[in-house]
């Protein structure tokens, strides 16, 4: 770790809760008011997630503008099912997040800095993604709008907000696929613009999250506050044995999702070996065929992935 980002020492400021975002520490810091690590950092330090900096006393997003993919897609590859099924959709990243899940499908761009995407990565204002994704709506076969996705997308949540505005105004829809381990101030200045929302549930359990690095009761929080907002949104649990993987958590989690709704749908995903987690092996799928009827007792929607 570089001399310029904090070290896992300094992840909670000191002293009271920081009220609101980008509060000023007694000895110079700046406290992000983005996510629950609320990284407390002296000018010129990275957060943990790499893409936010302390600079001129402020809290700045380091990848504003900064692209590192780039696809039109089916909407179903959010994966959303139950939102305009059959259409394509921008999809759109950058670089950084604010969790480190050893098994990430994404970690080339999601544990990178700037310099580390800078080879592939290009920049792009939000009137040019905007005018993009209006171009690419009136060809075939179409685009339904943007899709935030790759790395985790509200850590950069000036650019999606700038070009959520931006797409809002063409007619064409906004997509968040996000962990959402975020604070609910940011998601309140997102909502008004989101259509809708795949928010990973990693797992249920405290524990599990911490393991993740992030917070089981922001997340529960962050798609309560989107549900209540009348956003679409459907949730994704990864399987991934060892961490999410018994009966007893599948069943408490699907109980939780239907005190919300019953049709709010539930991915339930096949685990394969990736990035710093190589054992075990892929999810055993007859465990996947119990963990989906377990969910179906509570859940209308209930899909399986990478089967």
């Amino acid at each position: 770790m570089s001399d310029d980002r904090m070290s896992s020492g300094e992840m909670m400021p000191e002293g009271p809760a920081v009220k609101g975002p980008d509060a000023k520490e007694q000895d110079g810091r700046i406290a992000c008011g983005v996510c629950p690590h609320a990284c407390a950092l002296l000018e010129g330090q990275t957060g943990l997630c790499r893409a936010r900096q302390a600079k001129d006393g402020k809290n700045i997003s380091l990848n504003y503008g900064v692209i590192t993919g780039i696809a039109l897609d089916p909407i179903e590859k959010k994966p959303l099912y139950r939102f305009f099924p059959g259409s394509r959709i921008l999809s759109v990243g950058s670089f950084g997040c604010n969790l480190k899940c050893p098994f990430c499908q994404n970690h080339e761009i999601s544990q990178k800095d700037a310099a580390g995407c800078e080879p592939f990565s290009e920049h792009m204002t939000p009137e040019e993604l905007a005018g993009l994704a209006s171009e690419l709506a009136k060809k075939e076969p179409g685009n339904l709008g943007i899709a935030y996705t790759y790395n985790e997308p509200l850590i950069g949540w000036e650019f999606v907000y700038d070009t959520a505005v931006l797409i809002r105004k063409a007619g064409l829809k906004n997509v968040f696929v996000t962990n959402g381990c975020v604070k609910s101030g940011i998601l309140e200045k997102l909502l008004p613009f989101a259509n809708a929302m795949n928010i990973d549930l990693k797992c249920f359990s405290k524990e599990g999250y911490e393991r993740l690095g992030g917070d089981l009761d922001t997340v529960l929080s962050f798609i309560g506050q989107a549900h209540r907002a009348g956003c679409h949104i459907e949730l994704t649990s990864l399987i991934v044995p060892g961490l999410n993987d018994s009966e007893e958590d599948m069943d408490r989690e699907a109980e939780w999702i239907a005190d919300l709704s019953e049709e709010i749908p539930l991915h339930i995903t096949r685990y394969f070996p990736n990035y710093r987690m190589r054992e075990p092996g892929p999810t055993d799928i007859a465990l996947m065929k119990r963990l989906k009827e377990i969910a179906e007792r509570y859940l209308s929607f209930v899909y399986l992935g990478n089967v």
